[in-house]
This record gives structure tokens, sequence and C-alpha cells, in this order.
């Protein structure tokens, strides 16, 4: 199954590959991914600048066959000579001499002309000598995504989106589809804490517009993710209650584990320790209970409470108040 991204015109595959998590992966081993996932048929790859090392893997991994991939990757540059710098970052590390989707990284607000940033003028300028086919956008703000679409400034929209989103999200995928801006899904597992793949791409499927971008970071889950891509039906009835019953569980208040409430004075590692509750009941509780995640969680109790997590989170949680409770819970497992 293949999407038009919008109005790029680019045709991608349903799957896509979200590159965040080869970072934590020796270079041989993702390379090794990565190329698995191109003979797969995944050919949209989709990474940033602040992922350390993870377009240096992609360039080492695909670069032989660029002109049969859809290379993506952001920027969260504060003004218009660190874009320029940090594209030429990407572009070598990419080994690549364009970049076919250019993303602003989550910004508050979105980048427009003549906003005092130079942000926008400088993608366009990238955009004219060739380095830039299209402009993209990701963000974690419901409101600052709406306003992106609707200035047309933007010929993609990257925001998190999976078979648990509201009606607020809908929305946004039906303004992309109406507006012709090619719409990518971060998030389409939440984090990990949605387990039935399956599920989650028969979900995407109904969904005409929408591009998911997995975190991929193993051979066993491309395996789980090829699989799921050779069917390409909506949700069945079994399918459909599997949603349902995770829309009751984990529609509201949790950590979406973005990490932009990092870093934490304390150390605490909170996109994870702020949902420690649900992982423990999502998954084999085992891989949480080990020495290491015990420390993880003992740091809740050095909190200052500086309010720099509350006031970094785009879902507007209380992460203190939501730490101190995944910690009380942690000790009824130990």
């Amino acid at each position: 199954m293949t999407v038009k991204l919008g109005r790029t015109g680019l045709v991608v595959n349903k799957t896509g590959f979200g590159a965040l998590p080869v970072q934590r992966r020796t270079t041989n081993e993702a390379v090794k991914i990565l190329r698995a996932a191109f003979d797969s048929g995944i050919n949209y790859f989709d990474t940033a600048r602040m992922y350390t090392d993870s377009e240096e893997k992609i360039g080492l991994a695909l670069s032989s066959v660029r002109g049969q991939i859809v290379l993506a990757t952001k920027t969260a540059a504060a003004n218009g000579d660190e874009l320029r710098a940090q594209l030429e970052t990407s572009l070598r590390c990419l080994k690549t001499d364009y970049v076919d989707v250019y993303q602003f990284h989550n910004h508050e607000k979105y980048p427009k002309p003549d906003d005092g940033t130079g942000l926008y003028e400088a993608m366009l300028e990238a955009k004219q000598a060739g380095k830039v086919r299209f402009i993209g956008i990701t963000n974690h703000r419901i409101g600052v995504a709406f306003d992106a679409v609707r200035s047309g400034l933007y010929a993609t929209m990257q925001f998190p989106f999976s078979y648990i989103s509201g009606e607020k999200e809908a929305e946004l995928v039906r303004l992309c589809a109406e507006t012709d801006t090619g719409f990518i899904a971060m998030k389409a597992l939440c984090g990990g804490l949605l387990s039935d793949i399956d599920a989650a791409s028969a979900f995407m499927n109904a969904h005409a517009n929408v591009v998911p971008i997995w975190g991929i970071q193993s051979m066993d889950e491309l395996e789980k993710l090829k699989a799921a891509m050779k069917n390409e039906k909506r949700p069945d009835a079994a399918q459909s209650a599997r949603i349902g019953r995770d829309r009751v569980e984990l529609q509201g208040n949790f950590c979406r584990s973005c990490g932009y409430c990092l870093p934490c004075p304390a150390g605490i590692t909170i996109f994870n320790c702020a949902r420690m509750s649900l992982l423990l009941r999502r998954s084999p509780p085992a891989q949480w209970l080990t020495e290491h995640w015990r420390r993880e969680m003992e740091k809740i109790k050095d909190c200052i409470d500086c309010g720099h997590c509350r006031e970094h989170c785009p879902y507007g949680i209380d992460a203190p108040a939501l730490l101190k409770k995944n910690y009380a819970d942690y000790q009824t497992f130990l």
C-alpha cells in the first residue's frame, strides 16, 4: 500500500521508518536494520539532527540507494544561521546533496516569513538552492499544528497520531487531507504503550492520507512490522475491541514519551518514570524491575519541583505529581 504525501507528490510506502531508535544501536546493527527495512519495501526514512548519530547511520546504510528513497530530517534551529549550519551537517551525515522533506522540529510557534527569526527565509533559500525539496513541520501542540496547516506554508505536517488519539487529532488529519498537506504520524504505538502492531497498522489503513513512522530498533521489531504490512485491511471485530479497551485505559493524563521535559535537574528519566505504572502492566514487568530501573525510580525522591518539566510539556501534564504517583505504585511491585 502506498500514499501520496500531500502536495509534495512523493509516493511512499504506507509504512515509514522512524529513525530515532537506531541511535541506541551500534553502527553495524543500525546499518543492518536500515538495509533490511529498505529491502522489505520501506522507502520513507525520517530522522532529525538532534537524534545524535541517526543521520550518520542512515547515510552509511542507504546512500547507495539514495534515488530510491525519500529522506526526511528536522531542524530545531532558533535562527536562520543555525538552520543553514544544521542543514549542511545533516547533508554531510546523510551523504546526500538534498533532503526531500526538511521539517521544523517542534517549535513553540510555527516559523513564518518576517517573524524576526529568519528561519522561514533560510528554509526558502535552501529550497531555491536545491538542498531542500519540500518544507515540513512537526509539533506536539495541537493549536500550533492547526495554525501551521492553515497557513499554507507547509507541504507536510508531522504530529502524534495513534488509535487512542482523540477527535481533535482526527480533525487535524481531515484538515490535512482537505488542504493536500501530507500527514506523517509519529508515536503510532504511543511511545511503546501500544503493543498490538496489527491493530495499530489496521487503524492506519483506515486513514488513506496518513503515513505512520514506526520507531524500529531491532530486527525482531522489523519482522513484526513486515508481517503487519502485508495486511491492508481495516480493523476487524477483535482489533476494534482491543482498540476500544486501550482507548478507555490510555486516553487522558499520561506521559506520551516525547522527551521535551528534559533535561531534568535531578537526572530523572521522566519519559519512562512518569509512565512506569502503564509500562509494568502493558509489557513484561520483569524488564522494569531490574536494579537499573530501581535506581532510576529512586531518583524521583530527588525531584525539586522546579517546574521545568511542567513548563515544557506540550500536553500540560503535571509531571512531578505523575512521577510521585508512579513511584508509589512501583513500590508495590517490589
